[in-house]
């Protein structure tokens, strides 16, 4: 698999006043940079792969016909473009129910199964994934968005509070709230389980 593309903000400065003067090299390079970013916080939020794609067109074709708008004075590009993304993933959901699919790459925990392994293993293996699916989809709307952009993105809380439109606080509330219900949902021998192949 390829590496990903360091998001880097300096960079992405350079690039703005290129793109915004038609160059399209630059439009491609700041797609390049941001394009898996926004797919992963979209599908993390919407559980769907389809929907997520969907809304990364939207998002990123926004933020590019905005990108004259854009203040880097009042937040980073990143913080910008995954508040319209958010925003977009709630326009999403408002429009129709989404179905729950593979949701542990939510954490982004990149767990799959050895592809030699006891029978055993892979027993344990698959009913931990199934319970932190089913456990996952359980979580609120607005708690899956504190995760995806946490673990997902990587974020401070600041930075989360800035996207969401929420002081800090509640940004480090939704989180706590997202681990306390996942804490009674999984076993503490699934949640071990799961440790062990995320590591």
């Amino acid at each position: 698999m390829a590496a990903k593309k360091i998001y880097d903000e300096n960079e992405i400065r350079e690039l703005i006043p290129r793109c915004i003067a038609g160059d399209e090299t630059a439009y491609a390079a700041l797609y390049e940079m941001c394009a898996s970013g926004v797919y992963r916080l979209a599908y993390s939020i919407l559980l769907h792969q389809q929907d997520a794609e969907d809304v990364m067109q939207e998002a990123l074709v926004y933020a590019f016909k905005s990108l004259h708008q854009y203040d880097p004075s009042r937040a980073g590009f990143r913080t910008w473009l995954y508040h319209i993304t958010v925003s977009r993933c709630r326009n999403a959901r408002r429009r129709k129910w989404l179905p729950t699919v593979r949701l542990s790459h939510l954490l982004d925990l990149g767990i799959e199964p050895m592809d030699e392994q006891e029978p055993e293993i892979d027993y344990e293996w698959q009913n931990a994934r199934e319970t932190l699916d089913h456990a996952l989809s359980q979580l609120s709307p607005r708690l899956r968005e504190a995760l995806a952009l946490r673990y997902g993105q990587d974020l401070t809380y600041r930075e989360m509070s800035e996207i969401l439109g929420c002081p800090q606080k509640t940004a480090e509330s939704r989180v706590r709230l997202a681990h306390e219900s996942l804490r009674t949902m999984l076993t503490e021998a699934d949640a071990a389980f799961l440790r062990e192949f995320s590591t």
